[in-house]
């Protein structure tokens, strides 16, 4: 009778120290109870129970060390700076994404959707890093080991005989690289894991200096209640892992899925979380994959990665202006030539127009590549200042290649394609235009003309419509082939048209 008192008394203290908590699986707020409507996102029928338990309970948190000798406020002159070393992935598009390279102690989030590339390229890093002595850890959580080392023999183009006991030891291939004795050398570890307690052992016993987890959403926390994916295993397993990376100081990538509301796991938790966030655009069933960076705390975030899918992995593009203009010969009514700016790197993509008489009596505005808002407002400048009635006229604008352009330096290239579908005229053959319009017509000045005009210079166009402030300093001393236009307004540039 006494034994089972204390059983009972033990079993309550033990359910006094838990207590449950609804949780958004969109936002990842707590409510102590539950809602139809989540008060902090708006989402509905989001709020999941969840039994947590007392904090003081949590064993299995990490606990930040406290150094003594340091002191815990100082004046900043007084701090040393980081001697920040970066490593050289091995492929020059990831590496101008990130900045430079790796940063050791740095997470990484690389997301996209389901089949884009994201494996592709992390195991293509993985095999050049090992390459070069760095020690690599591959983790996959959604693949066995097998077929981790089928994906690699396919991204090598050759496939090697079946072996018994194939080597944890694996190579992702690169271009020129298809013998079955890549893989057998290779120094890149792996481990098909999702346990995140296993995890992290496995990382403090092998010591790795870069570590990839593909993907987040399936790691897990065997003691907690939650499903993988949630947002409550999401925050803790990617804050553990961040923790021990930057305690350990080695290099952490995390791969996140896109959801269809486009963002990474679901929640915006982990983009505070990681030092640099890069998402993989383009479309499927084009050949060529842009890496764009969204957050760097060690870098821009205006840099752009060019690749080309193909039966060998992602094949990087030396020259994507020539890609996206490879079948823009002649000039035609509705497509103009635009001087893009991504960062460093400059862009000539083809932006393209059609006006179809409306038929509903609504006149639909659809744009793909380019802001749809910044499109409706420059169709109004045109009606406005360019006497062209566009009411009842469907109008789509297209950015060729699936390219998306966020800047306004395309306001005069969709002005312009969209004039021409409309009036069946077009520019010159070897043309390329670059400017933003203002609510007035006029034509503004954007940064980096003169690159600009020196990459048009290059690829061979002959002449170069931009803005009449930036003619003077556009030109350098070596691009004397090619002939600058200066317009005023929208009207100027206008009348180039044939």
């Amino acid at each position: 009778m006494i034994m089972a008192k204390c059983v009972r008394r033990a079993y309550i203290s033990i359910v006094a120290k838990q207590h449950s908590q609804f949780v958004c699986r969109q936002c990842g707020v707590a409510q102590r109870r539950w809602a139809g409507k989540c008060p902090a996102c708006g989402e509905w029928n989001a709020l999941e129970e969840r039994v947590v338990r007392d904090a003081a309970e949590d064993k299995h948190r990490p606990l930040i060390p406290h150094d003594e000798e340091a002191p815990a406020v100082m004046r900043l002159a007084d701090v040393r700076p980081d001697q920040m070393r970066r490593y050289s992935s091995g492929i020059g598009e990831f590496d101008r994404v990130l900045g430079g390279g790796i940063v050791p102690g740095s997470a990484i989030l690389l997301g996209g959707d389901p089949g884009i590339g994201k494996s592709t390229l992390l195991l293509q890093v993985c095999h050049s890093l090992a390459h070069t002595g760095r020690k690599t850890l591959y983790i996959t959580s959604e693949e066995s080991l097998g077929q981790t080392r089928l994906r690699a023999e396919r991204l090598m183009g050759e496939g090697i005989k079946a072996q018994r006991h194939p080597p944890r030891r694996i190579n992702c291939g690169t271009e020129g690289e298809g013998d079955g004795s890549a893989i057998a050398q290779s120094d890149m570890l792996v481990s098909a894991q999702a346990n995140l307690d296993v995890i992290i052992h496995t990382i403090q016993e092998t010591r790795p200096e870069i570590v990839v987890v593909d993907s987040i959403q399936m790691v897990y926390r065997p003691d907690m209640t939650s499903s993988p994916g949630s947002a409550a295993q999401l925050r803790d397993a990617a804050a553990r892992l961040i923790w021990l990376a930057k305690q350990m100081n080695f290099a952490l990538i995390l791969v996140g899925h896109v959801t269809k509301e486009g963002a990474i796991a679901g929640p915006k938790i982990l983009e505070h979380l990681v030092d640099c966030v890069a998402y993989f655009e383009g479309d499927r069933f084009h050949s060529h994959r842009l890496v764009r960076a969204v957050k760097n705390r060690y870098g821009s975030t205006d840099e752009l990665g060019i690749f080309e899918m193909t039966d060998g992995g992602l094949r990087e593009v030396p020259d994507p202006s020539k890609m996206f203009l490879s079948e823009q010969r002649v000039s035609r009514p509705g497509s103009v030539v635009l001087a893009a700016c991504e960062g460093t790197r400059t862009l000539l993509v083809e932006v393209q127009a059609l006006c179809a008489q409306s038929v509903f009596g609504s006149a639909k505005r659809k744009a793909t590549g380019v802001d749809a808002g910044r499109v409706s407002m420059l169709l109004a400048v045109i009606e406005k200042h360019a006497q062209c009635v566009l009411g009842d006229q469907d109008v789509f604008v297209n950015v060729v290649g699936g390219v998306r352009v966020h800047e306004p330096a395309a306001d005069l290239a969709i002005a312009l394609s969209t004039f021409s579908a409309m009036t069946n005229r077009c520019l010159p053959t070897g043309t390329v235009v670059c400017g933003e319009l203002g609510l007035g017509s006029e034509l503004r000045t954007v940064h980096h003309m003169r690159q600009r005009v020196s990459e048009a210079a290059r690829v061979g166009f002959k002449r170069f419509l931009l803005p009449k402030g930036a003619a003077a300093d556009a030109k350098r001393k070596g691009d004397a082939a090619i002939e600058v236009v200066a317009c005023e307004g929208l009207n100027d540039a206008i009348r180039e048209l044939e």
